[in-house]
């Protein structure tokens, strides 16, 4: 397989491009192609068949265009279908929940953990599972919170009530829990307003993601050998305008490569 082919990212939405900055900080010499599936959003409220589904759809996208390792950069998407896509692909495949619960053992002192997620992810048990493999005795809090990634695919700083939905998510948690992980790549994005209600530790699991890529990567004789800047194309199946603003707010720069997946 040729180094130079690209790395795949994908996410419901928006949300990805958290996990995507990191990968270009490390990775800059990498071609990327990102796929932003915001026409199925949100992935926390739909079934694991409907999900799956998804996530077969963007893969075989990716297959067609010359992906040598695929990042799943939603936690929704990892419950559902990491283990499926590994089974029927031959390409290397990263999820963001091991990584992320990695992180958060590593950074807990009590090993009292919260989780801010999608009800999907939350229902799911996927990060107290993953969590008691790397620690038998951590005490894991899973919250689901239905109402972020809608509004932050919408443009979070519009919502005048985004800090009290973030208080009321974080009050349900016990007053022990030390850390807590940001389980649905959107939330980095609401970061700011989560570090007000919550004086702890905040894993973001996107810098451990870029970490494990680069790793299965190396070991996989895949990282580019390419000295040039990598290209970034931008793929999304719903609104193109919507994306790109909040997209670009984030990533800090302007998405000038963006198409539309017409089904």
């Amino acid at each position: 397989m040729k180094k130079n082919y690209n790395i795949g990212v994908f996410d419901s939405g928006v949300g990805g491009t958290t996990v995507l900055k990191r990968i270009i900080e490390l990775l800059p010499n990498e071609n990327i192609i990102y796929y932003g599936d915001n026409g199925n959003a949100p992935y926390g409220e739909k079934t694991t068949k409907e999900i799956q589904g998804f996530c077969l759809d963007i893969m075989d996208f990716f297959m067609m265009n010359n992906c040598k390792a695929v990042v799943i950069a939603c936690n929704t998407a990892t419950a559902a279908s990491l283990d499926l896509i590994k089974g029927r692909y031959t390409v290397p495949v990263i999820g963001v929940i091991s990584p992320g619960a990695k992180s958060a053992v590593e950074t807990s002192t009590n090993k009292c953990i919260g989780v801010l997620s999608t009800p999907f992810t939350a229902a799911s048990n996927a990060y107290a599972d993953e969590i008691a493999k790397y620690s038998k005795t951590a005490k894991v809090y899973q919250e689901g919170c239905p109402e972020l990634c809608p509004m932050i695919e919408a443009g979070w700083e519009t919502f005048e009530d985004r800090e009290t939905i973030i208080k009321n998510h974080i009050s349900k948690f016990p007053r022990n829990v030390d850390t807590v992980v940001l389980g649905c790549t959107h939330y980095p994005i609401a970061r700011e307003d989560i570090a007000k209600n919550f004086c702890g530790n905040i894993v973001d699991p996107a810098k451990e993601t870029s970490i494990a890529l680069y790793n299965t990567l190396k070991n996989s004789d895949l990282l580019s050998d390419s000295d040039a800047k990598g290209k970034i194309d931008f793929f999304v199946s719903g609104d193109k305008e919507k994306f790109k603003k909040v997209a670009e707010q984030f990533l800090g720069f302007e998405i000038k490569a963006l198409y539309k997946i017409e089904k």
